[in-house]
C-alpha cells in the first residue's frame, strides 16, 4: 500500500497547518500560516519518508533478527509500524487520533498484544505529537523501544542559507556521541561531542558516517535555525536519546527523539535486556510526546 493510496487528515491552527497519512501515521506536511513547507517533501531521489514512526525498534537489529525467551524473531530497521495502517479515532478542526492495534501479522514477528495511538495537536505556532503505547497482556511484560523521525526542512524557507543553521541546545552536552556500522549497529567506541557551547553548526560532512546519536543526553529541548530567522524549537521531555541525521546534500535535517536505538555491534542478548529497551508491565501505558514550535 503506497503513500498516494491514502487520504491525508488536515488539521489547523491560527499559525499552523498539517497533514497526516494514515499510512504509518505518519506527519506528511507542516506549513506555517503563509503556506511555507516547514518538513521534508520525500523526494525518494535522497529519501522518500517524511516522519516515520519507529516501532517495536529503533533502528537496526543484526542480521534483522531478536532473540526474545528462546526464540528468534524477525523485524526490519526501525520495526513495522511506519509500515501499517492506523485507524482514524477522532478529529477535531485542530487535532487527530490515529490507532494500531496488534493483529495476526504483528503476532508472528512481534509476540505481544499492543496498542499504539498518536495524537497530534495544533495550539497556535506548536504542533504537538503524543504517542502512547499499550501493553494488552495479562502476564507478561512486554519490551519495546519507541522513536520520532521528523525530517525538518534544512534550510528553513525564511531564505538564510543551509550554512547557518544551528541545533541549540538547552543544557550542556559534554557525554560523548556513538557513531554505526555500515549495517546500522552501535560502534562500541565513542567520540567526543561535536557541540560547540551547546551549538552544533550543520554541515553535509558531520553525516557521512550516518546518524549523530547522543545516547546520554541531558537535554530535553533544543532549537534549530539561523540565529537570524525564524527557528523552531523542539521538546522531547520522555525520551532519553537522540538521532540527528540526513544524506549529505539532501535538504533536510532528522531530528529524532527515542527511547530505544540500534543494536549495539555483537549484541546476542534478549531483547528484554538491550540497552535503551523499555519495558511495560501487564496493562500499562506509556506515552512519549515531540513538539515543534515556530518561533517568529
Amino acid at each position: 500500500m503506497s503513500e498516494h493510496d491514502q487520504v491525508l487528515t488536515r488539521i489547523v491552527s491560527r499559525d499552523l497547518s498539517a497533514d497526516i497519512n494514515p499510512l504509518g501515521a505518519e506527519l506528511f506536511a507542516l506549513r506555517d500560516r503563509g503556506g511555507r513547507e516547514l518538513l521534508w517533501n520525500g523526494d525518494p531521489r535522497f529519501w522518500k519518508s517524511r516522519a516515520p514512526i519507529l516501532f517495536p525498534v529503533v533502528g537496526a537489529l543484526a542480521g534483522d533478527q531478536y532473540r526474545l525467551d528462546g526464540e528468534v524473531f524477525t523485524l526490519p530497521r526501525h520495526g513495522f509500524a511506519r509500515n501499517k495502517l492506523f485507524s482514524l479515532v477522532k478529529r477535531t478542526t485542530a487535532s487527530a487520533l490515529f490507532r494500531l492495534s496488534w493483529d495476526k501479522e504483528t503476532l508472528r514477528v512481534y509476540p505481544f498484544h499492543f496498542e499504539l495511538e498518536l495524537h497530534f495537536a495544533l495550539a497556535d505556532a506548536t504542533l504537538h505529537m503524543v504517542a502512547s503505547i499499550k501493553n494488552l497482556e495479562n502476564d507478561k511484560a512486554m519490551p519495546a523501544s519507541f522513536g520520532f523521525h521528523p525530517a525538518l526542512c534544512w534550510p528553513l524557507p525564511y531564505g538564510e542559507p543551509r550554512s547557518v543553521h544551528v541545533l541549540r541546545f538547552e543544557k550542556d552536552e559534554p557525554a560523548p556521541i556513538k557513531r554505526v556500522n555500515a549495517e546500522g549497529l552501535i560502534l562500541p567506541r565513542t567520540l567526543p561531542t561535536p557541540l560547540v557551547k551547546r551549538g552544533l553548526q550543520l554541515r553535509d560532512e558531520l553525516f557521512k558516517d550516518d546518524a549523530i546519536i547522543f545516547d546520554n543526553i541531558a537535554s530535553r529541548r533544543l532549537r534549530y535555525g539561523a540565529e537570524r530567522g525564524p527557528q523552531l524549537d523542539i521538546a522531547f521531555p520522555e525520551l532519553p536519546q537522540l538521532g540527528v541525521w540526513t544524506k549529505p546534500g539532501a535538504g533536510f535535517i532528522c531530528i529524532e527523539p527515542w527511547h530505544g536505538f540500534a543494536d549495539p555491534e555483537g549484541y546476542l542478548g534478549d531483547l528484554r535486556h538491550k540497552p535503551g529497551i523499555a519495558l511495560l508491565p501487564p496493562g500499562v501505558v506509556r506515552e512519549f510526546a515531540m513538539s515543534i514550535s515556530l518561533l517568529a
